[in-house]
């Protein structure tokens, strides 16, 4: 499968300037994909390329903008629903570029690019897969979680007793407008109708099932891990308490460090944030680094005892947790990280909720003193089995075997419906030349050139009405 001829790979993501994990990884397959060989556009909302990509050989068009939380209010709710120039970028990109043997991947949308992405990738929908590096193609605030108290959501996405869920960690406002935006994207998206669904852990099938995805478009992709260290850290002669992540609300920076103050231990934090400033100046105790490349990184690691990954919400993956125990470095995370039973069955972690902060410290104090402990955690962190994670070679392989599989299947599909078609028909088609598509069931604004038009906004609210009548609870 993977001998099938892929004309370009075409990247599509939020941001050029990774801030986290999931981006990095977008940015991190396009480089292996061009050192292959591959050529490869990667097409995002933000400044675009640094000159990095360029220099590799990639080719970026890029929309210019900033993140949402970057702007002012009202523009950002506006560009969240539907973010106009986005769609046209590229759909502009796909009508001056496309060629049958593309493909497209789409990592990161919600930050800048808005649900209007998917209107503009209907043309190509046959050959677009979509990573889940986060549950928002399937719940409105991205986490299947309350976020205020970090507890699991048991509500059908869209729902009435979902949209009148106070979940969201700023305000009901601001969830009726991440409602309205799942909505819109409900519309334009048609999870019934998925195209392969990239998750990175098996255990999200059953909540992106919830909300409409069928079970045959899901397929589990664990991340790609490269440890820290090609052999153990011994992690049992340390001392250090280690953060890796954005210093964000989200990922509770904050709580590590009211864990380690009362269990005084020292942490290490590696990242940057909108927390940087408060928590450098309330915690002048802990060791800021900043952000850091992965050697870096690497290097910091070698002095750690522990890694700490606090999330408030459910981590669908969680990456550093990996890294670091592949390195040999004990994890601690909450118990709603879909990794906890992976490392906790195997004697690599430990499971304890961030928000309790007496619990959270008592275990640091604990481990701080209890070295054969850490020690066995170590080795069986190290020891840990591969089928939990991918090598970087391996994950990007099996990126190259999903988007053969599409182009072939698409063969098959056109062949068939030749076969189908009558003689004079065909030949009319061919007349036409090939942008005389079909019309394409399910995807407002597709014309019979296969071209888009912006939907109006008659036909969003729309389709908002019909999501939400849709959903049950």
């Amino acid at each position: 499968m993977r001998g099938t001829t892929i004309d370009r790979i075409v990247v599509i993501n939020d941001l050029a300037r990774p801030m986290g994990g999931a981006s990095a990884l977008a940015l991190s397959s396009a480089r292996a994909f061009r050192a292959l060989g591959h050529d490869v556009t990667l097409l995002v909302g933000d400044a675009g390329d640094d000159g990095s990509l360029a220099a590799a050989g990639i080719a970026c068009v890029a929309l210019g903008q900033g993140r949402l939380l970057s702007r002012p209010r009202m523009e950002a709710a506006l560009a969240a629903l539907w973010n106009r120039r986005a769609a046209q970028m590229v759909a502009r990109w796909i009508a001056q570029h496309d060629t049958p043997r593309t493909v497209y991947h789409l990592h990161g949308w919600l930050q800048i690019l808005s649900p209007a992405v998917f209107h503009a990738l209907a043309p190509v929908r046959d050959r677009l897969v979509i990573s889940a590096h986060d549950f928002f193609l399937a719940c409105p605030n991205g986490a299947f979680a309350d976020l205020r108290t970090g507890q699991p959501c048991p509500l059908v996405p869209l729902s009435r007793a979902c949209i009148t869920a106070n979940c969201d960690r700023h305000s009901r406002s601001h969830k009726l407008l991440r409602v309205l935006r799942h909505a819109i994207q409900t519309r334009v998206f048609d999870p019934a109708h998925a195209p392969p669904v990239l998750a990175i852990h098996a255990a999200m099938a059953p909540l992106l099932m919830r909300a409409g995805i069928p079970a045959q478009a899901i397929h589990a992709l664990p991340n790609p891990v490269a440890p820290w260290s090609p052999t153990r850290i011994a992690a049992e002669t340390n001392r250090e308490v280690l953060f890796v992540g954005r210093l964000e609300e989200t990922k509770g920076p904050d709580l590590a460090v009211a864990a380690a103050r009362a269990a005084g231990v020292p942490l290490r934090l590696v990242g940057s944030g909108a927390l940087e400033a408060t928590l450098r100046a309330r915690h002048p105790e802990a060791r800021f680094s900043g952000r850091l490349s992965p050697a870096e990184i690497a290097r910091v690691a070698q002095r750690a005892r522990l890694l700490v990954m606090p999330s408030r919400y459910p981590e669908p993956y969680g990456l550093v947790a990996m890294e670091a125990a592949r390195s040999g470095i004990p994890v601690i995370l909450p118990p709603t990280a879909l990794l906890v039973d992976d490392l906790v069955r195997h004697g690599a972690g430990l499971a304890i909720d961030p928000r309790d902060t007496p619990g959270f410290a008592a275990q640091l104090a604990a481990l701080a003193q209890d070295h054969a402990r850490i020690r066995a955690m170590s080795e069986a962190a190290f020891a840990l089995p591969d089928d939990l994670a991918l090598s970087p070679d391996a994950w990007v392989g099996r990126l190259l075997d999903f988007y053969a599989a599409r182009l072939a299947a698409r063969s098959v599909a056109e062949h068939a419906q030749a076969q189908d078609q009558p003689c004079d028909e065909r030949r009319q088609r061919a007349a036409d030349g090939p942008d005389a598509s079909p019309p394409s069931a399910g995807w407002p604004g597709l014309g019979r050139t296969g071209r888009t038009r912006p939907l109006s906004t008659a036909e969003l609210a729309s389709g908002a009405r019909r999501s939400r009548s849709r959903s049950s609870e």
